[in-house]
This record gives C-alpha cells, structure tokens and sequence, in this order.
C-alpha cells in the first residue's frame, strides 16, 4: 500500500513533541515536525529472509519504518456499500545504538500514527481520522507472538484465532467491528518478500499482503448499524528506505476479483511525470499461487481526474489497467472522487470497482487504490 512503496504509506516521518503526554491528535493539539530521515545504524532490508508467521505479523523495531494496512470493500443486504481503510504505522526516533532507555514505563523510542477512514457510497460521505501515540506503557504498540495485535488506543486489531483477525475502531458516530477469515496464505512481494525501490543499497522492503480476507461485522454510520460481509486486503511493510531523488510518490492498485484472483500493481512516479523501473506488482490465482510483475508486465492509463478542493491536487480516479500475459485488461473507477485524507501528510485512498475481461471471461471486483506525491512531493516524508 500503499498502502506500499513503499507503500504503503507512508512512512511516518513525524515526532511527537508531546511524546511525554498520553493525548492522541483528537483529544487535544500535538505539534508535529519533519523526522529528519536518519538512516545509520538502522536495520536494512537485505535479500533471503525467511518469513515466520505469526512473529513477523509483529513489529520490527530495528527497522526505522513499518506499517499494517488493512482496506476492505463490504455490503448490507438492504443494499448499502461501503469502503473502510484502518492503518497503523510505526516510526522509530532513534537507532536502537543511539537510545538510552529511562527506567520508566512511558520511555519509548518507536512512534504509533493510525488513520481510519470509512467510505459511505450511498450518501456520498467520506470521513476520517487520525490518532498519534508513542509506543509505550501499553498505549500503542504491535506484537507476533503468542497471537498477533497491532493497536493505538482503542483503535486495534488482534488475531482471535488460526487464520481470524478482528478489527475494532470509532471516531466520532463511526465505528466498525469486523471479523476477517484469511482465506489464502500469505503472499510474499518482491522477490520472495524482498521488494527493491530504488537503486541504492538498501532503499528495498521487506513486503507481505494478506490478499483474500473474508469479511463479515458491522459497521455503524447515520446512527445506524450495518451488518455487513464482503473482503479485506492487509499489506504489512517494514524499512529503511526512502524515496530516490527523482522519485515524487506512487500509485497502488490491490483489487479482489469475482473469479477469485487478486491483481496488486504499484507505479513510483518520478518528477518527469515517467513511470520509475522499480514498479512492480503481482497476479495471485485463484488457488492462491502468486506470480510476480515487473513494470514491464502491465499499463496504467488515467481515463478522468478529480480537482480536490481541500488541497488542490489533482488526481486521477479512472484508469484502464492491462496485464497482457495474463490477457487481463479492467477499468476501474473510485466508487468517490473524494476520498482525500487531510492529515499529517496529504494523500489519496479510497474504494473502487473494476470490471473486464480475464482471460476471455467477464470479471469484476472492487478495491482499493492509494495515491501519493500529488499535493506535494513524498520525499523527506519517511
């Protein structure tokens, strides 16, 4: 995700001056600055890791950056669609060789920011939320074993069992309470995991999505519930890693299709507008079995774009997307143009639908798609 390039996200490139306070941005203000990006000493991606679930669904502290991105498209059966995106993202401030831990509980050298955003198709809302918190003293933090979590306040997520993860979250009126079924393994991104950026040593991540999670819960918006089922997609990435110099930002495509296959393309924009060679992205069937796509293997075309009028960025939200080798070719659409989140930094992420052709068969799906660098530059930003 992005949600990727290094998505996703966003790499949060923030210090919490109020780090010694336990207020969240929505309770009262918290000043945030640019985190200078300090790579020395910082754990780096390399090639041959070996995955081991459920450990690595926890934090990596000696990475600067990670993030878990769960966005999922789901239904009533009175008819109603919606779009929701719960993310959280890790920052460490130091490398652990440069911290000096206080004897005390509220001590911490990692930084927790989540945002929760929910689409509402019907009546044409989008709204979001973002939260802050240093990790520590049981407030915000993530942890593999013996069961996965990853939480910031009462946002959260935790494994409830093999394969069942819940997610729980509410800000204002709003609030979802989903249970999600992992219906493929894992599907490691890159080369076995190891997904290459940039062509400087280390600018890489290490890169897992969760590709088909069934979803069932309910979600409550207008002052009512919903009960709701439909898919999820999780993206898990941890760094350290920035964008190259004449990279500005990307755009990530993961879409759920009704034939059972998942398509993820991702496409690092550089300053000329070009497409950068380090875009990549992934085809997994049916059976769950992933083949990898190098920029080579697919097109992104805008086909119409939406003007924000919060932030004046304008941003595609048509495209027609083409894999050949697969004789795959969908047009998606966002289900709103306005689904721009306003926070720390500003970037676009929201629900769409595709539908086309496979492999001489009619398809169709939804997703999401996460768009980054177009009301300003993502260098400097993680």
């Amino acid at each position: 995700m992005l949600k990727d390039v290094v998505k996703g996200i966003l790499a949060i490139g923030v210090v919490i001056t109020l780090l010694l306070s336990s207020c969240s941005k929505n309770d009262r203000e918290v000043q945030i600055v640019a985190l200078p990006v300090i790579a020395g000493d910082f754990e780096r991606a390399q090639p041959g890791r070996v995955f081991q679930f459920p450990q690595d669904h926890g934090a990596h502290d000696t990475f600067q950056s990670e993030w878990w991105y769960y966005t999922g498209n789901v239904a009533a059966e009175t008819g109603e669609h919606f779009g929701y995106q719960l993310t959280f993202f890790r920052r460490a401030l130091l490398p652990q060789n440069a911290f000096q831990e206080r004897q005390s509980a509220w001590s911490t050298n990692q930084a927790y920011l989540a945002h929760f955003a929910l689409s509402d198709v019907a009546a044409g809302k989008y709204v979001f939320a973002e939260r802050l918190q240093r990790g520590a003293a049981g407030i915000a933090g993530a942890v593999g074993e013996p069961a996965f979590a990853v939480w910031l306040d009462h946002w959260s997520v935790t494994q409830t069992g093999d394969h069942l993860y819940r997610l729980d979250a509410a800000f204002a009126d709003q609030r979802i309470v989903l249970d999600l079924t992992e219906q493929k393994s894992p599907v490691l991104q890159g080369k076995d995991g190891y997904s290459q950026k940039g062509e400087d040593v280390g600018n890489a991540s290490y890169y897992y999505s969760q590709t088909r999670l069934a979803t069932s819960g309910s979600i409550y918006m207008r002052n009512r519930r919903y009960d709701v089922t439909g898919f999820s997609w999780m993206d898990h990435e941890f760094s350290t890693s920035a964008l190259s110099a004449e990279q500005v930002g990307w755009d990530w495509f993961a879409l759920q299709l009704d034939d059972g296959s998942e398509l993820m393309v991702y496409v690092i924009r550089r300053q000329d507008g070009s497409q950068d060679v380090f875009s990549a992205g992934s085809v997994v069937d049916p059976e769950g079995s992933a083949k990898t796509l190098t920029y080579r293997d697919f097109q992104i075309v805008s086909k119409s774009t939406w003007h924000s009028p919060h932030s004046g960025a304008v941003y595609p939200i048509g495209w027609e997307i083409s894999v050949p080798q697969e004789d795959l070719s969908l047009m998606v659409q966002a289900l709103l143009a306005d689904q721009e989140l306003n926070v720390s930094f500003v970037y676009w992420e929201g629900a769409v639908r595709g539908q086309g052709v496979r492999q001489g068969r009619p398809v169709t799906g939804y997703g999401y798609v996460e768009m980054t660098g177009y009301a300003h530059s993502m260098q400097g930003q993680f």
